[in-house]
C-alpha cells in the first residue's frame, strides 16, 4: 500500500514535536530516554531531527512516559497550542 504524501500541517507538527521531545530531554542522553521508552537511539533521533514525522502513538506516549511529561502536552503540540515545557 503507497502512503499519501504528508501535508504541510503534517510536516510542521511533526517538527514542532521533534523541537519539543529535544527541549524535554534536555541534558538527558538520547541513549536513556530511548531505552526507558523501549524504542532505539536512532529512532528518537530521527524525531527530533523532523525526519521521523509521524512516530506511532505508541512511541510518542513511550516517550511521554520516559521523559515524564503529559501525554496530552505532546498532544497539544501536534495540533499546535502553544506549550510550556518548564
Amino acid at each position: 500500500m503507497v502512503r499519501a504524501p504528508l501535508t504541510p500541517e503534517q510536516i510542521a507538527a511533526g517538527r514542532r514535536l521533534g523541537g519539543v521531545l529535544r527541549e524535554c530531554r534536555a541534558d538527558r542522553t538520547v541513549a536513556d530516554v530511548a531505552d526507558r521508552a523501549g524504542i532505539s537511539p536512532e529512532t528518537l533521533r530521527k524525531i527530533e531531527s523532523g525526519r521521523l514525522l509521524t512516530p506511532s502513538f505508541a512511541t510518542v506516549v513511550a516517550l511521554a512516559r520516559s521523559l515524564e511529561v503529559p501525554v496530552e502536552m505532546l498532544a497539544d503540540v501536534v495540533v499546535g497550542s502553544p506549550v510550556e515545557t518548564g
